[in-house]
């Protein structure tokens, strides 16, 4: 007699203890998580702060003044850092430091990333620093002092963009990087909490294709973590 019926059956008894598995996993996740996960794999990773609205539509900023940080039941302390900190940098966009149509807030299981259009930070084709910048730097100066947090400065830069001295995107988003952690140690950040990186136009939010688009390309992103993950690939 054929035994082929025990590999369906052993397949079948997997896939229902799969299936309840995910049920029950969904059961306990917070709501807020939820909310953030379904912005992910909707396409809405990158949540822009608007003008109009003047907060950021990531379901995780929407819900920061919705959370009791005290409820150790339903948030553990990684999320009240990243909570705090989402609070922070809303505020910073909301006070105006930061160009309310030119920035963005997400955060992942790691960190909290603040992004910043770099013509709103930098002189057109330059790395040299604008007054809106400068402000930039300052607020988050004010999070790296308040939070024990390592950041990563990442480098973007538009095709079109670069004019002497630099020859690429590469060398432009870099310089910006580099420039924008040297402020950093210079107001008394050490440097063993910061990192550059720089990826010229290898990673566009848009498609290139007009004036708007390449603006949004354009872009300094702050990416606030904890230190013990330092090493990972994820924060690069």
């Amino acid at each position: 007699m054929s035994s082929a019926w025990k590999v369906a059956y052993a397949d079948f008894v997997t896939a229902m203890m799969a299936f309840f598995l995910l049920l029950w996993i969904l059961n306990m996740v917070p709501p807020e998580t939820k909310a953030g996960l379904a912005a992910y794999f909707s396409g809405e990773r990158n949540f822009d702060s608007s003008s109009t609205s003047h907060v950021s539509n990531n379901p995780f900023i929407q819900n920061t003044d919705k959370i009791n940080t005290q409820d150790s039941i339903t948030i553990n302390e990684t999320q009240k850092s990243h909570i705090a900190i989402a609070k922070k940098l809303k505020e910073m966009i909301m006070a105006d430091a930061v160009p309310q149509n030119a920035s963005g807030i997400n955060a992942d299981d790691v960190g909290v990333q603040l992004r910043i259009n770099s013509d709103a930070m930098f002189k057109p084709g330059s790395a040299e620093f604008s007054t809106e910048g400068l402000k930039v730097l300052t607020s988050v100066k004010q999070i790296l002092d308040e939070y024990n947090l390592y950041l990563v400065v990442r480098g973007h830069a538009d095709s079109m963009e670069t004019r002497p001295p630099y020859s690429s995107p590469w060398e432009l988003s870099g310089a910006r990087a580099a420039n924008a952690i040297a402020h950093l140690t210079n107001m008394g950040i050490k440097g063993t909490r910061l990192r550059g990186v720089c990826y010229g136009d290898t990673r566009p939010l848009r498609p290139g294709m007009d004036d708007a688009s390449r603006a949004m390309n354009r872009r300094v992103e702050f990416y606030f973590h904890r230190p013990e993950v330092m090493s990972y690939s994820v924060v690069y």
